[in-house]
């Protein structure tokens, strides 16, 4: 069963007929994974077919908008600011769209760009590209002018879709085929919009791209200027079937995607999702209170999240109770789960919390499940179906349970190397996750921090993480950051910025409090407290924005 399990890079891991008994299983135990949510059932031979062939020619997007569309056309696909999109009607507008850029000149293997927040706009561009072959860059709300106009100019943008309020980003960039507003104010002086485009095109089925479509993801670039990673998928059950066998989401539910969609984590929850059938909740700027309230009132049985909103949602929850009996799957990403942040969902919704770690490059990871939360909060859990999970020496040997060493992940799913150049270390078809961790005698992962953020402090190890999770448990803070600074006598000490909620915490309780618990050397050297710490669209803190001095 292990070597069924353990389909990653088959050509480096498996010898021939290890590989093919791989890649059978892996794509056995997917199909029962997605069985067993309802993704389909004993489907009719033609139904069959046209999924088939959507995966060949338009990828896992395209594919999961048919499957749905095949089996439950009048179900909501999204209900956003603007109402709601049955799937056949999102099929159609993107059916239209894919037309209409056609018409502007866009061809098969040329790049769009997507700079949109959650709204069927962003979906209706997506499925769009997808009709058309064409390779697509989901590019970051976040992006200054500078930074977007230099991803457009490396990626080779030859049409931009984007949301108005990004205009000022835009600027002077000049596509080939130009700018489309995807969610705009009305009247638009004449420019062109998806709305119009889609008017205006006709409804003939769009002719099948000779090659499936390429989506590029890029690094969340908290270390530095974002990397693009793209993925070619081929007809693989790998991706839904690995997230399903860890995270219980399950045929026509309604499913709140409060992640942004251009980041990994909320395109692969939502593509799954749709596969499914599921209805997506999207709002473009969802506040605690907004999450709130449309989980109250689309009846959501599943939220997708990360764990700084999550941590805001149950705040406002304590503040502002509401009923939430349909909430059965609660799925965070992006940053780390602290174990005082499980314990308080658990303690609010009960035994429904899923927690996914991994990466732009290598994908998930391992998937941390309610039993792994109870019985390990602080673990991020076992490797789904078709990923291999290693913790390796500076040598590139495997270092025993427990021990600390470098995370390498092996699966179908990793990308293929930065669209600028360059990749992540690899060794054994095994490639880097950049972080730290460990292996517990139950086979589950820990994450014990950056690779690059390890210090030695008086020739300890010290684990910036670790300080972290224990701050975010003392009842009077709400956020904590922690970061190296010179030290004359130990080398490096830790600095820590705190977010307080409310009360008169100072610095000496602080480290007193820290004191209590952990080693000396893991002691603050100074305390700052903060309104809020800097974070990206994703939730993670970008420490490189704290102060310095």
């Amino acid at each position: 069963m292990a070597g069924l399990l353990a389909a990653t890079r088959p050509s480096r891991l498996f010898p021939l007929p290890g590989r093919l008994a791989g890649r059978a299983g892996l794509e056995a135990m997917s199909a029962l994974a997605l069985l067993r949510a309802g993704a389909f059932g004993v489907e009719p031979p033609h139904r069959l077919l046209r999924v088939l062939l959507a995966f060949q020619s338009q990828g896992p997007a395209g594919a999961a908008l048919s499957m749905a569309c095949q089996r439950h056309p009048t179900r909501t696909a999204i209900i956003d600011e603007r109402g709601s999109l049955s799937f056949a009607e999102l099929a159609e507008r993107a059916g239209r769209l894919a037309n209409g850029l056609r018409a502007q000149g866009f061809r098969h293997g040329e790049s769009i760009g997507i700079l949109c927040r959650n709204h069927r706009g962003l979906f209706e561009a997506l499925f769009a590209a997808a009709r058309l072959g064409a390779r697509t860059v989901l590019l970051n709300t976040d992006f200054g002018g500078t930074q977007l106009a230099d991803v457009c100019e490396r990626e080779r943008i030859a049409l931009l879709v984007h949301d108005q309020e990004f205009d000022a980003a835009v600027g002077d960039c000049t596509p080939a085929h130009g700018t489309v507003l995807a969610w705009a104010k009305p009247g638009t002086g004449g420019r062109p919009t998806l709305d119009s485009l889609i008017e205006a095109a006709d409804s003939a089925s769009v002719s099948s791209p000779p090659r499936g479509q390429q989506i590029v993801l890029l690094t969340s670039g908290t270390t530095g200027t974002p990397k693009g990673a793209a993925r070619e998928f081929g007809t693989s059950l790998a991706i839904p079937g690995g997230y399903l066998s860890r995270i219980a989401l399950r045929s026509q539910e309604n499913v709140f995607v409060a992640v942004p969609v251009f980041h990994a984590w909320g395109l692969l929850s939502a593509v799954v999702a749709l596969a499914l059938a599921d209805t997506l909740v999207l709002r473009r700027k969802p506040s605690p209170a907004d999450v709130a309230a449309d989980l109250q009132t689309f009846g959501c049985d599943a939220l997708i999240t990360v764990p700084i909103l999550l941590s805001r949602l149950l705040a406002e929850l304590a503040e502002h109770p509401r009923e939430l009996p349909a909430l059965r799957v609660v799925a965070v990403s992006g940053s780390a789960l602290s174990p005082e942040l499980a314990r308080r969902c658990r303690d609010r919704f009960g035994d429904v919390l899923h927690n996914l770690y991994g990466s732009t490059e290598v994908a998930y990871a391992s998937i941390a499940t309610p039993a792994d939360l109870a019985a390990a909060p602080g673990s991020v859990g076992k490797p789904p179906y078709g990923t291999t999970v290693r913790v390796l020496d500076e040598d590139g040997n495997p270092v025993p349970t427990g021990r600390h060493g470098r995370i390498f992940v092996g699966s179908s799913l990793q990308f293929g190397g930065y669209t600028g150049g360059g990749s992540k270390h690899q060794v054994d078809g095994l490639m880097s996750t950049g972080d730290l961790g460990h292996l517990d005698a139950d086979g589950r992962l820990w994450v014990d921090g950056r690779d690059d953020e390890m210090i030695v402090s008086g020739g300890e190890n010290v684990f910036p993480g670790e300080v972290e999770d224990l701050l975010t448990g003392h009842p009077q803070v709400t956020e904590a950051a922690v970061v190296p600074v010179a030290d004359e006598d130990f080398g490096h000490r830790l600095r820590a910025f705190v977010v307080r909620a409310g009360g008169s915490l100072d610095e000496e309780q602080v480290k007193d409090y820290v004191k209590q618990h952990l080693a000396r050397y893991k002691v603050p050297r100074d305390v700052r407290f903060l309104d809020a710490l800097p974070r990206n669209p994703a939730g993670k803190v970008v420490k490189r924005e704290l102060p310095q001095d």
